[in-house]
């Protein structure tokens, strides 16, 4: 039998009864929450319940609950803040950490430490996802000679065009598998090109491959472009573009991932802020590759990169003169 608590009318209700009204008052809550937010919720049912049950349901001593009150009284002085972080991040992707939260406020004029970042976060349950790992293999077999490792897991590089990486993910809803193909410069992580498709074939990599060289085309950039042992980078199709467009090849050794680090970080990076945390259920195929396109032109042009200065990619090239 659950212990009952008494409300003002005189009548009886179970506990469950009692957790229900927590769940519509405050749906975050938990036995952990803060005494700030326990405080915000007792006032919230006070109407409905005796405060020495409340207490002594939540675990909140009495004078804690009147401190905080007192202090709720006086006013939050971080409202401002706090609403601003919220904004923040509900409108990049729920992805944002604190660093990257501060970095924004800043933006703002907004200037508080990142102790009170964080501690903001906790007290509105904002939580960035945590990373899965599933990777898709391409791998065909020794089909044609793989050129040198060039990279050699020096994913730095001084100036746009000189290194690119590319790689094929794939995510799985349930409409359909669907594929993505990009191409990322080492300069700054941009995206150079992409193709979203429905099967990992030559013309999903190959059309990438032409619209990235057609950005290169009227310049003397010719970068090397790093790929895995995959089959996609080992047909005539795309031999024959790299060689055409004087590009230069360079591959992963057999099974090490970590020889494409870099391209392997922003699949992690899409599916940590785009996917994961989503339910596809009622998303058909079309909508999705539209979600992902959309995204990877967000992650362009406006999410910002600590190792930028808190620019994106596209602000940090036009910081330096270097966008088009």
């Amino acid at each position: 039998m659950y212990p009952c608590l008494k409300m003002k009318q005189g009548l009886w209700i179970t506990w469950l009864s009692f957790r229900l009204e927590f769940l519509f008052f405050w749906p975050r809550f938990h036995l952990e929450s803060t005494n700030r937010e326990k405080t915000l919720l007792i006032d919230a049912l006070r109407e409905h319940y005796g405060l020495p049950e409340l207490l002594a349901q939540l675990g909140l001593a009495r004078s804690s609950y009147f401190y905080h009150r007192a202090r709720a009284a006086v006013g939050d002085k971080y409202l401002s803040a706090r609403r601003a972080i919220t904004d923040i991040f509900e409108s990049n992707h729920r992805c944002y950490g604190y660093r990257r939260l501060q970095a924004s406020l800043t933006r703002q004029d907004v200037t508080i430490s990142e102790k009170v970042v964080q501690r903001l976060m906790k007290q509105e349950s904002l939580v960035v996802a945590k990373p899965k790992r599933r990777r898709y293999a391409s791998y065909l077999g020794e089909i044609s000679p793989a050129p040198e490792n060039i990279i050699n897991r020096d994913f730095q590089a001084a100036a746009p065009n000189e290194k690119w990486l590319t790689d094929i993910t794939e995510f799985q809803i349930p409409a359909g598998k669907v594929y993505l193909s990009p191409i990322i410069d080492c300069f700054d992580g941009m995206v150079v090109s992409w193709t979203i498709g429905t099967s990992p074939d030559a013309e999903l990599v190959n059309t990438m491959l032409d619209a990235a060289i057609e950005t290169v085309t009227e310049t003397s950039d010719r970068p090397v472009v790093h790929s895995d042992r995959g089959g996609h980078y080992r047909w005539p199709g795309w031999l024959s573009r790299m060689s055409e467009a004087n590009l230069t090849r360079s591959m992963s050794r057999k099974a090490c991932s970590p020889d494409n680090a870099a391209c392997e970080g922003f699949f992690g990076r899409l599916k940590n802020e785009l996917f994961y945390p989503r339910d596809w259920k009622s998303v058909t195929i079309e909508q999705f590759i539209e979600v992902v396109d959309s995204y990877i032109r967000w992650y362009n042009e406006k999410r910002i990169k600590i190792s930028l200065g808190a620019l994106s990619p596209i602000e940090y090239r036009e910081s330096l003169g270097l966008a088009a």
